[in-house]
């Protein structure tokens, strides 16, 4: 867990603050926590479906991912959900890769639609495990409104292309460091099965954050590293921040 944690911290501008860890570790903040980190995972998944639409297939394929998402987004917009049925559902083989066009929107579109198709599964996975969770302790899924972290982010995207792409993806590369590293922050505090569940989740978060990183850099095919600090700052400012909502990817907690 440590050797993949020193990239990470090295990444990121800041570790998260005491004050987010002491709030995250109280019981009666479990609910929240988990419900949140719940919307956190299909909230990846859509993402990383519109990029790939976006930049790396045809107009054809993008119907098979709007499928392949059909269950997970009826699921949780619906307002009379059935998680024993959505979660005992035949589940459609999970990697599509080989069904897709690429459109060569993009020079990476293919190592784009790999690497976020990967993704996709990965949180749909993630997700159900989460849910699972979820309800064998009694807690009720609830679609509750995103905190302010990956919003405030986006409003720095730049408007322009391949601008805008690159920051997205950098974007992406923050957001799911900064979930490895709260896993790992808040897993010792936690009960057995948690613990369990956060730690094995590092691995692939850790790996989502270098993928992210890795395509806006080949998307660029120059040095973006001033770009990346620029985020890094952003991002530390928002973890660093007073935040009145308490989020899985929220900053310090208000008194």
């Amino acid at each position: 867990m440590q050797q993949l944690l020193v990239p990470i911290y090295d990444f990121l501008g800041c570790e998260t603050p005491n004050s987010w860890v002491e709030q995250a570790k109280q019981s009666e903040q479990l609910n929240a926590l988990l419900i949140d980190h719940c919307n956190c995972e299909l909230k990846a998944a859509q993402t990383a479906i519109f990029m790939i639409r976006k930049y790396a297939i045809d107009k054809t394929s993008a119907n098979l991912l709007k499928d392949w998402a059909k269950p997970y987004e009826d699921f949780v917009y619906q307002q009379d959900r059935n998680v024993a049925a959505f979660l005992a559902r035949d589940i459609k083989k999970n990697d599509i890769t080989n069904e897709l066009v690429v459109s060569n929107n993009l020079v990476i579109s293919t190592d784009l639609m790999n690497k976020m198709v990967r993704l996709v599964k990965e949180e749909f996975h993630h997700f159900e495990q989460v849910l699972q969770i979820m309800t064998s302790r009694g807690i009720d899924y609830s679609n509750i409104r995103a905190g302010r972290y990956a919003k405030q982010l986006m409003t720095h995207v730049r408007t322009h292309e391949p601008a805008t792409i690159i920051d997205k993806l950098i974007i992406g590369a923050f957001i799911e460091a900064r979930s490895c590293e709260r896993f790992a922050k808040i897993a010792p505090h936690l009960d057995d099965e948690l613990a369990k569940f956060y730690i094995s989740l590092l691995r692939s978060e850790a790996r989502h954050y270098q993928d992210y990183l890795t395509l806006a850099q080949n998307v660029a095919g120059t040095d973006i590293s001033e770009r990346i600090d620029y985020f890094r700052e952003k991002e530390r400012e928002l973890i660093l921040s007073v935040d009145g909502e308490f989020r899985f990817h929220s900053g310090v907690p208000a008194v």
